[in-house]
């Protein structure tokens, strides 16, 4: 079945209905969820082996379940789908009639299952989904091999909002800090001996250093391309903007930082910097903590999203128009509240927790300024 075809044709009326109650609502709350390996039994994810037993996949559905039905989100992104059917079912369920996905799994030999999808679920009607395409002309001026693609295809969804109307929300998946490519030892006589060892870690040594920097250039590109798009789509439609899902990085190192920067800025005059803010993405928790601090409240620390060990980073992200920073006269929103729930991650109990995910959930309030 088309996925894509079928979800951009189905009607819901009750769903239609509920969003135009919904106009009343003053607060639209959105998530990012990284599912990790949601694929329905009997299939396996990237092993033969690695299947869930039926008990393993309803605790799963159930943690899942109760997340949403706890903090309500009304637009949520998801990413690492293996089984967009079964998340489809699930959600809608809970209240999310809207569903769109662009893509598909791979799958070999009929249930070995491996690249993830992305997806997103509403409550409010989407109006078009689709997947965003890298311009051919600018992959060759950044010097890309014509065939270069997405790691994972980004979703946009526009999505019709109570008092903002259409809405682009994206969905994203970066590539992952994984070296695109790792050493492979030969076989021959010497392996064993001190010589053999060094020359082992050596290579070693090399293909982490250059297959880590080549996932950063992918990660880099996937995001410039992106952003690139998302000019053109806003210059065209005009439409507020929500980007949000697992960046596999800090918006703090080079290949991400210019998601959000302002250092642009340097190069236009007075009448440019006007525009400039119409097409800057803003850190959810960044426009959080500048309404906060006017408030007069202290202000919070961020927690990671993810951990390596002990060593707990920000990978998953929210990013806004100014149609939702409260320091834009014009803005509708302002972001009231940010949390990011990762009790499964620091606190964890197994009967519980033992088939949520390693990411945690950040989940942006946004609520309708007076």
């Amino acid at each position: 079945m088309n996925h894509q075809e079928n979800n951009l044709s189905e009607k819901k009326p009750l769903a239609q209905e509920s969003a135009g109650q919904a106009v009343a609502e003053t607060q639209l709350k959105i998530a990012s969820f990284n599912l990790l390996n949601y694929l329905e039994p009997p299939n396996a994810y990237y092993d033969f082996q690695r299947i869930y037993s039926l008990k393993q996949w309803q605790k799963k559905q159930q943690w899942i379940t109760d997340y949403l039905n706890l903090h309500q989100p009304h637009v949520i992104g998801f990413q690492e789908v293996f089984s967009p059917d079964s998340l489809k079912t699930l959600v809608a369920e809970l209240g999310y009639p809207y569903f769109r996905v662009v893509d598909q799994p791979q799958v070999t030999d009929g249930f070995i299952y491996s690249a993830p999808v992305v997806a997103i679920a509403s409550r409010y009607p989407v109006i078009e989904a689709a997947p965003v395409l890298p311009d051919s002309e600018l992959i060759r001026a950044m010097g890309l091999l014509p065939e270069f693609a997405f790691s994972r295809k980004v979703l946009r969804a526009t999505v019709d909002l109570p008092h903002l109307g259409h809405c682009d929300c994206y969905v994203v998946h970066f590539k992952s800090k994984r070296p695109l490519f790792e050493y492979e030892p030969g076989s021959n006589k010497e392996q064993g001996n001190a010589l053999s060892e060094e020359k082992n870690m050596l290579g070693h040594l090399k293909a982490q250093v250059a297959g880590g920097w080549g996932a950063a250039m992918q990660r880099g590109s996937e995001a410039t391309l992106l952003y690139v798009d998302m000019l053109s789509r806003r210059a065209d439609c005009g439409y507020p903007m929500i980007l949000m899902g697992d960046f596999n990085n800090s918006l703090a190192q080079e290949e991400l930082a210019f998601l959000t920067t302002s250092d642009l800025r340097a190069e236009l005059d007075g009448n440019s910097e006007a525009y400039f803010e119409k097409y800057r993405l803003h850190d959810a928790w960044d426009l959080f903590q500048a309404l906060t601090a006017g408030q007069g409240k202290p202000a919070a620390v961020r927690q990671p999203s993810h951990y390596y060990g002990a060593r707990g980073s920000v990978l998953d992200y929210i990013l806004l128009s100014r149609e939702f920073d409260a320091g834009y006269q014009l803005s509708l929103f302002e972001v009231s509240d940010y949390q990011t729930y990762d009790r499964h991650l620091i606190n964890p109990l197994f009967e519980r927790d033992g088939e949520s995910t390693d990411h945690a959930i950040p989940l942006v309030t946004l609520t309708l300024r007076e």
